[in-house]
């Protein structure tokens, strides 16, 4: 069973997540943390649940979510997986992140490119990568089918949706992701982003506005 590890790092309050399941493998989506104290937790984390990292993900590729990246990298040798469509975000991560306050040393390369990629194995889990774009050209989400627990990153939040005002957004790409992707997974999938708390998709069809108004007819989408 896919067990999650949340931990809020940086000045955005971004979830870095570790999942992992009963092999003790794990992968780390969107390793966000930035300073020595936010290194600590995550190895801390990973070392006091006997964990063994395989491999980063990441669901796009915003500065907030890529911070930690190279160090997870280096700290335990593994692979990075992002879509190459975000790639333009990592070649130009070093102008982005003192636009808020944030300084990066390397961006990290990526080895796995997820637009080529139908899923991710790890120990006995599987994760299908869905594209979503409408946060950033190239934004995935990563559902265990198994579990119904569904990765969102920036597309989908507990009672909102992720900006579309950043260079490569879009609202009605990233309306198209939520209503035609996401929410026919079912109401009881169980879903984490990448900031604030989680949720389920049944919540969101009640209690979401950007999604109640376009299923109420009260906003066209296209």
């Amino acid at each position: 069973m896919l067990k999650i590890g949340v931990l809020v790092f940086n000045c955005f309050s971004e979830n870095t997540l570790v999942l992992s399941d009963e092999t003790k493998e794990c992968v780390i989506v969107d390793a966000g943390n930035y300073t020595p104290n936010e290194d600590a937790a995550l190895t801390a984390y990973i070392e006091q649940n006997g964990l063994k990292p395989v491999m980063a993900v990441n669901t796009h590729g915003h500065v907030d979510h890529i911070l930690g990246v190279q160090y997870v990298k280096d700290k335990y040798g593994v692979p990075f997986a992002i879509s190459s469509k975000d790639s333009y975000l990592l070649d130009n991560a070093h102008d982005y992140a003192p636009m808020y306050g944030l300084s990066i040393d390397e961006a990290p390369v990526a080895d796995i490119d997820l637009s080529q990629q139908k899923e991710i194995k790890f120990g006995n889990t599987v994760l299908k990568v869905i594209e979503t774009p409408g946060h950033t050209i190239g934004h995935v989400c990563l559902y265990d089918e198994k579990d119904k627990i569904l990765i969102t990153g920036d597309t989908l939040f507990r009672e909102s949706i992720g900006r579309t005002d950043l260079p490569g957004g879009d609202y009605s790409w990233i309306m198209r992701s939520i209503l035609d992707k996401l929410i026919p997974l079912g109401d009881d999938v169980r879903f984490y982003p990448g900031h604030g708390p989680e949720s389920t998709i049944g919540h969101e069809s009640i209690y979401n506005p950007f999604i109640t108004e376009v299923l109420g007819g009260e906003v066209n989408y296209l």
